[in-house]
């Protein structure tokens, strides 16, 4: 009889509980019209780490903390990763990479609706986005429902995993810093 009500347990309520945190990871996400953080990104085994401001949609600014003093910036169309130190300049079309998926609150909240979420050592909530030729894995911190991270491949197809930490959600941002670097 205690196997039976264990089973029972296991699987009808442990799905619900999934489903209640899906929906309030929807929620909040509605609520989200822009948010900053920092960043720690693993490409290949080589470490950046600097900070970044998403507005929802599709525009993020990132300062990279390291000596090339990289910035990344997307308004929304095109991005731009340029390095100030060597006034190097790289502009790539936001539809040809994975942060064309991860900064679309709306195909994120969509997609969310649909997938089935896998609980990661008890803290995080991952879904498994797939669109075109991208296969993107999304991280939602368990207690506070925001997004932590993502792994995806670049247009390299090198392995990146971001991990972002210091989350300040709604904050007044300068919208100006989304206009795109010039090349000097």
């Amino acid at each position: 009889m205690r196997k039976i009500i264990i089973f029972f347990f296991i699987f009808n309520i442990y799905p619900h509980a999934f489903a209640n945190l899906k929906e309030d990871i929807i929620l909040n996400l509605e609520k989200i019209e822009n948010f900053s953080f920092d960043f720690e990104q693993t490409i290949n085994k080589k470490k950046e780490k600097g900070n970044c401001i998403v507005d929802y949609p599709k525009k993020i600014f990132c300062i990279y903390n390291n000596i090339k003093k990289k910035i990344m910036v997307s308004n929304g169309k095109s991005l731009v990763i340029k390095n100030e130190l060597s006034n190097q300049y790289y502009v790539y079309p936001l539809k040809k990479t994975p942060l064309e998926l991860i900064l679309d609150k709306k195909y994120l909240i969509s997609k969310i609706k649909k997938l089935n979420s896998r609980l990661v050592d008890n803290r995080y909530i991952k879904f498994t986005l797939e669109s075109k030729d991208q296969k993107i894995n999304i991280f939602f911190d368990k207690k506070t429902l925001n997004l932590v991270g993502w792994q995806t491949e670049d247009i390299y197809q090198n392995l990146v995993i971001t991990f972002i930490s210091n989350i300040k959600i709604n904050k007044k941002i300068d919208k100006n810093i989304f206009k795109l670097p010039r090349a000097n």
